[in-house]
């Protein structure tokens, strides 16, 4: 590596509202929902039915939601990113590495324009791109990617890059969650039954060639493996499907959940290795819905109960492992066939 090269690095995610009101929601929906690997049909029929039928009523739930979880110094979302930035930057700081480490949000802000006109400004002459999402996937992998390359053709920056596709079985991200999982209380040795929970995607998008559910599967098992767990012991679910007009990917969260209840599984801990920090979709989901649901289909079932019967394992947000996660997938990007040598 030369020594004048300066590389810049954008960390990208979905994004998050800019407030917890109807009006930020349905603003940030808007955008997110149109984006053509998103909306479901048409772009013309489904902007009319987006904006008449949809994004009124779930613009004003999703506040109510968003509300639940906000902290009185804003978004944890965003919270959570400013933390990581700053982590994965102090790593290749204590190197004498010339990295600049940036975040981004594909339907949030800060926007990816911004940041990469940052980047320019700062005189970067490379470029890496690391979508957070371990798993690739059309609608967030693909996403990220496209947001790239149009911010910086607005820029008119040709500069090289690269983006990463993913990690899903990196061994640094892998070791990571799997220590997470002990650190929740999660016994090898025990009855404890581990549900790895993803977002679902539609499988008209597995059936157009996403490697997703493959990535999902091969993520799972490998963590597993570090945990020492028989196959009894865990299985994955699907949570988060948009709408009912296509067929997801399955089984989902609620009906895995369901399954343990009847069964009477001893603990049951859920973990959500493609989150790369706790967002709605955990902090609310699991936390107001999903857990307790759970927990009172235990007590139908007759089978004792307490709060230690369900506990969801939190995503690496913006710990300084996940901090090291990120390093080393970045690491082994900028130093090429180096880097996966070591892997």
């Amino acid at each position: 590596m030369q020594g004048s090269e300066r590389i810049g690095v954008l960390l990208v995610n979905t994004g998050t509202p800019s407030a917890p009101t109807p009006r930020a929601v349905r603003s940030y929906l808007a955008r997110f929902l149109m984006h053509p690997r998103i909306a479901p049909m048409n772009r013309l029929a489904w902007w009319f039915i987006l904006h008449l039928a949809i994004l009124p009523k779930r613009g004003k739930a999703s506040a109510q939601k968003y509300a639940r979880i906000w902290t009185p110094e804003g978004s944890p979302f965003s919270l959570a990113h400013e933390a990581l930035v700053r982590g994965v930057q102090e790593l290749f700081d204590a190197e004498g590495r010339d990295v600049l480490v940036r975040c981004a949000m594909s339907f949030g802000e800060p926007r990816v324009a911004a940041a990469l006109k940052e980047l320019k400004a700062a005189g970067c002459t490379r470029l890496v791109v690391l979508p957070l999402y371990p798993q690739s996937a059309f609608s967030t992998t693909g996403v990220a990617r496209d947001e790239a390359a149009r911010a910086l053709r607005s820029l008119r920056w040709k500069v090289p890059c690269e983006t990463v596709p993913d990690y899903h079985a990196h061994p640094t991200y892998v070791k990571a969650v799997a220590a997470s999982i002990r650190h929740a209380g999660f016994e090898a040795k025990s009855d404890d039954r581990l549900l790895f929970s993803y977002h679902s995607i539609p499988l008209s998008d597995i059936d157009q060639g996403d490697v997703y559910e493959l990535q999902t599967g091969a993520t799972s098992l490998r963590i597993a493996e570090t945990l020492g767990l028989g196959r009894e012991r865990w299985t994955i679910a699907y949570q988060c499907r948009f709408d009912k007009g296509r067929d997801w990917l399955a089984p989902t969260t609620a009906e895995a959940l369901e399954r343990w209840a009847q069964a009477g599984a001893e603990r049951v801990f859920l973990v959500c290795p493609n989150f790369a920090v706790d967002c709605l979709e955990t902090l609310y989901d699991i936390g107001c819905e999903l857990g307790p649901a759970y927990l009172q289909r235990r007590r139908m079932e007759g089978h004792p109960t307490d709060a230690g019967s369900f506990v969801y394992v939190p995503c690496l947000g913006k710990s300084r492992a996940h901090a090291r996660v990120l390093h080393d997938v970045l690491t082994d990007c900028l130093d090429g066939a180096a880097g996966a040598a070591r892997r």
